[in-house]
């Protein structure tokens, strides 16, 4: 698992850190990781051309030494300085002696931009002057010092104008920001320098990693059967949508469980596509299961309502995600949920979202999700490009793998069925909806090595994404 940490708890982190070094170690140890990773950039350092956005503060100081590291290599290093009076002095004499020098205005050509304007402090949009700055820059390579210019660090919030980066270097430890909503598309590459920075305090956000899931995924033993790997329980789709629960049965069909049931309208159009499927017309005639996944394609008519409720009394964990999210919003399943006992996932886009919690998601998604894992007490699986998994105990988590490509229609559907395969296969619900988005995502960005995606491109994808996340 990678973590990533508040800006409160980074200073504090960096404080400890400051108050066992010599003055100005950190500093020097962030600038020789960032004129590293320029000079990989690069190719070649020597004739390069390089220009610095500097701002007041570290950050600026941070870009300021590492232009001279790279002018002492060969490179022609150019500073502008936005805030001259409060330009880092140490910085601009180490860059000065080492042959750069300051501009007034961006050179014609640029090989990499050097973005140290504002740090992690930084709150609100780029200033009118270093907006103009910025947006003068075309096409130029961007590396962002720490967190691009104009994103906050703790939220990914992008209020007003920033940089786009090409790669951001952050030092000691991520930021939320680098990697959920607009900040992490501002973002770009991120890559991690080690300064010696060891935060007191677990994460504010976790990343899990292959091997994280890897561990999380069950398999078969040599004692297994059908029934001791999990069943799960399908009820999704209609007359109407028939094609969501065969895509919800593909998703549950590559998880970890040894069978799978499906209960619903789509009966025949599930058994003409997954003949190993068992199938009745109603979750009551289902049998018995380990987890349920309800609501895609569902429909909220009575008949749809009366399945919900039936779902919701079987004290196993249960996904839900579409139909099923609609129809909890009047709140006339408020007395089922409260009676639970097992574990509850939603899955929401933010359009559901906003009819689960009464307003959209905010650019804060991490606090937004988590506000309505608490409202719920249940795990929010907050779909998006960056999609965000909280948990009731204020435990939050992004996933990395996630792909445009797969927002197409139905994509969702396949998601919920791996999901609740995973809760079924005893993986707690946290573990589950963290391990579904990673595979889920492994298996858009496979299907979308081919062309254009389609749900059931995705589907077909995933077994095979499972299999290579899954292998020892």
């Amino acid at each position: 698992m990678k973590g990533a940490w508040r800006v409160a708890d980074v200073r504090v982190a960096e404080q400890d850190l400051m108050a066992r070094l010599p003055e100005g170690t950190l500093m020097q140890r962030a600038a020789a990781g960032l004129a590293r990773r320029t000079a990989q950039l690069l190719g070649g350092v020597y004739g390069a051309r390089i220009l610095l956005l500097v701002g007041s503060g570290d950050n600026g100081g941070d870009a300021l030494f590492a232009g001279a590291r790279l002018a002492r290599r060969g490179a022609r290093v150019s500073a502008l300085l936005l805030s001259p009076e409060r330009a880092h002095r140490a910085g601009l004499a180490a860059l000065r002696a080492a042959g750069g020098r300051t501009t007034d205005e961006p050179p014609s050509t640029v090989d990499v931009v050097l973005d140290g304007i504002v740090g992690i402090g930084g709150k609100g949009g780029l200033r009118p002057e270093a907006a103009a700055v910025v947006e003068g820059l075309g096409d130029a390579t961007v590396v962002a010092v720490d967190v691009p210019s104009g994103v906050d660090a703790d939220t990914g919030a992008v209020p007003g104008a920033a940089v786009d980066a090409d790669v951001t270097v952050t030092f000691g430890c991520l930021k939320p920001g680098l990697l959920v909503g607009a900040g992490a598309a501002h973002a770009g590459l991120v890559e991690q320098v080690d300064i010696g920075l060891a935060p007191r305090v677990p994460p504010a956000l976790r990343v899990a990693t292959r091997d994280d899931i890897r561990s999380w995924w069950p398999r078969p033993g040599r004692e297994s059967d059908k029934y001791t790997r999990g069943v799960v329980g399908v009820a999704t789709g209609s007359a109407t949508y028939p094609g969501a629960a065969v895509l919800s049965v593909a998703g549950a069909c590559a998880g970890p469980t040894g069978m799978v049931r499906y209960a619903g309208a789509a009966a025949e159009y599930v058994k003409l596509r997954h003949p190993s499927v068992i199938v009745t017309g109603r979750v009551a005639e289902a049998g018995r299961v380990q987890a349920w996944v309800c609501g895609s394609g569902l429909g909220t008519d009575e008949h749809a309502a009366a399945e919900l409720r039936t779902v919701l009394a079987a004290p196993v964990p249960v996904c839900l995600d579409a139909d099923a999210l609609t129809l909890l919003v009047d709140g006339a399943m408020a007395d089922v949920l409260r009676a639970r006992r097992a574990p509850v996932v939603v899955t929401p886009h933010d359009r559901e979202f906003a009819r689960l919690a009464g307003e959209p998601p905010g650019p804060d998604r991490v606090g937004s999700a988590l506000g309505l894992a608490a409202k719920l007490n249940a795990t929010v699986l907050l779909k998006g490009d960056r999609t965000v998994v909280a948990a009731p105990d204020g435990t939050a988590w992004v996933n990395p793998t996630g792909t445009a490509t797969l927002a197409t229609g139905g994509s969702g559907d396949v998601l919920s069925g791996v999901l609740g395969a995973l809760l079924a296969g005893s993986v707690p619900p946290v573990e589950a909806a963290v391990a579904a988005a990673f595979a889920h995502g492994l298996a858009g960005r496979r299907a979308a090595e081919d062309g254009p995606v389609t749900a059931s491109d995705v589907a077909d994808a995933l077994r095979a994404a499972v299999s290579d996340l899954t292998r020892r």
